[in-house]
């Protein structure tokens, strides 16, 4: 990474405010998911081993600018004390003199802030907003690269007002997407899947220049095959997109990898009847819910050989046993590759919530963050919360 990292910082006796990812599930007052938040704890214990006074500021859920106690960050603030160790005073503020008199009080441990989204100024990436956050600061680190892709107050504005760097899992990221998308070991497999072809056209054409192979699954195979003039009953199709399918196809050749049998059902739930066809065997009626056991074969197969693997998006629709066999293949053979010393890389997202619910990510090599900002960095758009950090 050619930006300025946390550790090239001298951050002793500095007040130094820490934009992070902490929008993490939150159910009846407990986390129920602290990925995010161990994830950001090398950059936090960095800091504190070194003598600076953090203070760390997230986003969590999507309140309407105004406080919300659902989405207070409290239960937060709990969890990571248990992580890190050490005290966290949770402020119910994310500016104001309180900030700098909770930095002046501590004495090991660090301060959380509130909710930035209660504050209409964030998301508006507002300058006098972004000034009330600057001012008690004397550096600042992001390593929230799930909120990368967001020109808000807490990952641009502070940025523009303060000497800023990258932290240690910002830095990680950012090095792992590089090492897919600009030096990948060959054979280099992609693996997209998810629900629309319009949602990740960009990404597509982008794997496509650097991949050997491209594997499609979800539902955004259907656009594909309705391109091909296949009947795909009631299966999800962007007609928008079918001239665009053709085209890839075109381009990619053999390189695109579709399914060559789907399981399909009458209807999206749990415990309905379910059949396996060919992909050129979709009946009237049915919908298409997720890739068959000859893909999965036909994908293993592939990524069995890989030595670079990214995959992003299920195969099916995960979150029902019936239709998850196709993510759960896809997801064994990604990190029996992993395991074998190919180098993955997980792009965030539903990809993410599939390995966990499958015990699978000790097993990954990196498993992202941040799914939108994955993706919009696999695709090659600038994104503001890197770009306004200063080069090394």
């Amino acid at each position: 990474m050619n930006k300025r990292s946390v550790r090239d910082l001298d951050v002793r006796g500095k007040r130094v405010l820490v934009r992070v990812d902490f929008n993490v599930p939150v159910r009846e007052g407990e986390v129920t998911d602290d990925t995010r938040i161990r994830r950001a704890l090398p950059t936090i214990q960095r800091l504190l081993s070194e003598g600076a006074r953090p203070a760390l500021i997230s986003h969590l859920g999507r309140p309407k600018g105004e406080p919300d106690p659902k989405y207070a960050m409290d239960p937060v603030a709990k969890r990571l004390e248990g992580l890190l160790g050490e005290p966290v005073r949770k402020l119910d503020t994310a500016v104001g003199p309180e900030v700098g008199e909770a930095l002046d009080a501590l004495d090991g441990g660090v301060v959380l802030l509130e909710n930035s989204r209660f504050y209409p100024g964030e998301t508006k990436n507002d300058a006098g907003f972004s000034d009330e956050l600057a001012a008690p600061f004397e550096l600042y680190v992001n390593d929230a690269f799930g909120a990368a892709h967001r020109a808000h107050a807490t990952t641009v504005g502070v940025a523009e007002r303060l000497p800023g760097a990258a932290g240690l899992l910002m830095e990680a990221e950012i090095d792992y997407l590089d090492g897919v998308l600009k030096d990948p070991r060959r054979p280099f497999v992609a693996i997209l899947g998810g629900a629309k072809v319009s949602d990740k056209l960009g990404v597509i054409e982008s794997l496509l220049g650097v991949a050997d192979s491209l594997l499609v699954g979800g539902a955004m195979c259907f656009t594909f095959f309705r391109a091909k003039g296949y009947e795909i009953g009631n299966s999800l199709v962007e007609d928008d997109y079918v001239e665009e399918a053709k085209r890839l196809m075109d381009e990619a050749g053999e390189r695109l990898v579709l399914p060559v049998d789907v399981v399909v059902a009458d209807a999206m739930e749990e415990g309905t009847e379910t059949q396996t066809v060919p992909v050129d065997g979709i009946p009237s009626g049915k919908m298409g819910l997720d890739i068959g056991p000859q893909s999965v074969e036909a994908f293993r197969g592939e990524v069995s050989g890989a030595s670079t693997i990214f995959w992003n998006g299920p195969m099916g629709v995960f979150e029902i046993d019936a239709f998850a066999k196709g993510t759960e293949g896809v997801a064994g053979a990604v990190a029996e590759a992993s395991e074998g010393g190919a180098t993955s890389v997980i792009g965030g997202g539903d990809s993410v919530a599939a390995v966990n619910k499958l015990g699978l990510d000790d097993k990954m090599g990196h498993i992202s963050t941040g799914g939108g900002a994955s993706l919009e960095y696999v695709e090659g758009k600038e994104l503001p919360g890197v770009a306004v950090l200063p080069d090394n």
